[in-house]
């Protein structure tokens, strides 16, 4: 039996969503982690060593936002795997849809997410289409393309994922919601759904084992939240 930790990566500046925002914080590059996403990294990853030993094999997509989650989860452990790039794990690119967000539609959270909303069920309708560039600059892809890079993504991971190895994956809330929504037959329509209600840097855990892929537990998020409302957030 293997096990895969899905994490999500931490909070990141406004530039990782297409937003040029003068108040944004920068530390990390644009689009990488704030503060509060190392934070989350780093509470995530001692949380998880608090679990198990280590892993056997660690990747995350080639988003800043990805691969300096990836780095803080794996701070917290002695001894750790060279940290690999798989671009299947990156998050969906803004579909063109979904427009441009001013700063203080995207601070606002709620008018933004209704945005986002109506842009993915739109590109999900669209189907087999040639999209345009989205306003995050990333490469275009229709719906089912983003489907098929997921799927593939995920039968990489679980070809590494044999029996005794423990594989540690960072993306993105769409694209793990995606595979988990792959595995239990959600509907294209309801993906969103799930994909909006994933924390910064929580951690879905699957078994693979010989009849398949098993999800143990899904968006797990305790750990960065506490009676003041700890480092839990959204986006």
């Amino acid at each position: 039996m293997g096990v895969i930790y899905l994490v999500r990566h931490g909070q990141a500046n406004a530039l990782a969503y297409g937003v040029s925002d003068d108040s944004a914080d920068l530390r990390n590059g644009p689009g990488g982690l704030t503060a509060t996403g190392d934070t989350q990294a780093a509470i995530s990853g001692s949380f998880l060593a608090g679990q198990i030993e280590g892993f056997t094999d660690a990747v995350s997509g080639d988003l800043a936002r990805q691969s300096q989650t990836l780095r803080g989860v794996l701070g917290a452990f002695d001894a750790r795997p060279e940290a690999r790039i798989d671009t299947g794990w990156n998050e969906y690119s803004l579909p063109a849809l979904v427009g441009h967000a001013s700063p203080e539609m995207f601070r606002d959270g709620r008018n933004y997410q209704q945005q986002l909303d109506k842009g993915l069920a739109a590109w999900i309708a669209a189907g087999d289409h040639e999209p345009e560039p989205g306003p995050d600059g990333g490469p275009a892809e229709s719906y089912p393309q983003f489907q098929a890079r997921v799927h593939d993504a995920a039968k990489r991971a679980v070809e590494r994922a044999g029996s005794g190895q423990t594989v540690l994956i960072v993306s993105s809330a769409g694209t793990i919601t995606q595979w988990i929504a792959q595995l239990w037959g959600i509907p294209d329509e309801q993906w969103p759904t799930m994909a909006r209600t994933m924390v910064n840097a929580s951690i879905t855990k699957l078994i693979v084992g010989r009849q398949g892929v098993s999800v143990v537990s899904f968006n797990e998020h305790g750990h960065l939240s506490d009676r003041s409302g700890g480092v839990a957030t959204f986006r």
